[in-house]
Order: structure tokens, then sequence, then C-alpha cells
């Protein structure tokens, strides 16, 4: 797993969405009732931006095109998910981690 810090992290003690890019991915960066998750900033429908008009409520991150719902946590949706990465903050920096698809197997059998 390699971990990637994150250039200009928001204040983390308001909510925000932010859309950071790590390697190739787009990951929307949200902090919500105090608490920091890192998920896939497109969404599987269409592709459209969630982190570009979306918003949390109860948990989860609402897609402001089709209203589906993630939860931030498992990135589990009503009829399909988005990705998770694994964020942890060191010191004032911010980082996401990219797991390798070893690592995504071994999620699987935890």
């Amino acid at each position: 797993m390699k971990w990637y810090p994150v250039p200009d992290a928001p204040d983390l003690s308001k909510p925000f969405l932010k859309k950071v890019k790590i390697g190739d991915k787009s990951i929307c960066l949200v902090g919500y009732e105090g608490k920091l998750y890192a998920v896939s900033a497109i969404c599987p429908h269409q592709g459209f931006d969630m982190s570009n008009g979306g918003h949390c409520e109860n948990g989860k991150l609402i897609c402001p095109m089709h209203g589906y719902s993630f939860d931030l946590q498992t990135g589990k949706g009503s009829q399909d998910y988005i990705k998770t990465f694994p964020v942890k903050i060191e010191g004032d920096t911010v980082y996401i981690a990219t797991p390798s698809m070893l690592d995504d197997l071994k999620k699987l059998f935890r």
C-alpha cells in the first residue's frame, strides 16, 4: 500500500468535500461529523463527479445527479458501491493510501 500526502487539505474541523488526484485516481476527501473519509469521486452510474455538488447525510455521500447514497465507511450503496481508501493524519499532513490489488483481495477475506 502506498501513502500519498494530500496537498492543501481543508480545515478538518468543518464539513467539506474535496476532489484530489492521487496517482491516476480521482478521490473525494470528505470531512463529516469530525471524521475523515476518502472515497471514489466518480459515481458508478454515469461517471458524475460527486465532489461537485454532492453532500453527506446520515453517514452517506449523496450523488448530486441521481440522489443515490453510498456509505462513507464501506462504500456500499443501495445498488452498487464506490471504492474506499485508507486515510491517516500525521502532524499537519493528511495522507490517502492506494491499496494494491493484493490488499483489496485480503480485505475480502477479513
